[in-house]
């Protein structure tokens, strides 16, 4: 099977590490409790297949699979290298969760903030669309505040928001006129 993405390469490489025995996490464990730290590389990586398992019941929740495997394994190993005692399966289980659900509870919050602000600057659009046939000119800064009952500052952003917008949208079709060029 050929791989294509960082992902799908990820997952070929799990398949490939050392399996541990249950004889060996023990141990581990064991090293840990005592505050051995050396133990938690080897500990992690005898977790990451579960970690992987539960970052894939995410899955179409908003981050793709890749952020989602990066997070859990980030929270494992931090867990791991915090352990103190008690079941550590479920207790990692548990912060690998709440270390996704709070990931993708940020990630839920900046895309409302993103649609939020594309809606506005749509709304700044047509307003200034709309002003400008009406007096026959652009209308001013104050003006377009005064009627979208904002403050001149919160415009200015909103226009900023807009420029950038379409500096970036004019980077990336010249970078994609270039690869083409170099295609030919």
């Amino acid at each position: 099977m050929e791989s294509n993405t960082f992902y799908d390469i990820y997952l070929e490489e799990l398949k490939n590490l050392p399996q541990g025995t249950p004889e060996e996490e023990t141990a581990l464990l064991k090293k840990l409790t005592e505050g051995d730290k050396t133990a938690v590389s080897r500990l992690t990586e005898l977790k990451l297949t579960k970690a992987v398992q539960i970052a894939e019941e995410y899955h179409d929740r908003g981050l793709p699979a890749g952020d989602l495997v990066q997070e859990a394994n980030m929270a494992l190993f931090l867990f791991a290298s915090e352990y103190e005692n008690g079941d550590f399966d479920a207790q990692m289980e548990k912060k690998v969760r709440a270390a996704i659900e709070d990931a993708l509870q940020i990630q839920n919050r900046e895309t409302k903030i993103e649609e939020e602000m594309a809606a506005r600057v749509n709304v700044l659009k047509d307003i200034s669309a709309s002003m400008a046939r009406e007096l026959g000119r652009e209308a001013t800064l104050a003006e377009l505040a005064e009627r979208m009952k904002m403050s001149e500052d919160e415009i200015r952003d909103i226009m900023k928001l807009t420029m950038d917008a379409m500096k970036v949208s004019g980077q990336a079709a010249e970078m994609a006129q270039k690869e083409i060029d170099e295609q030919e």
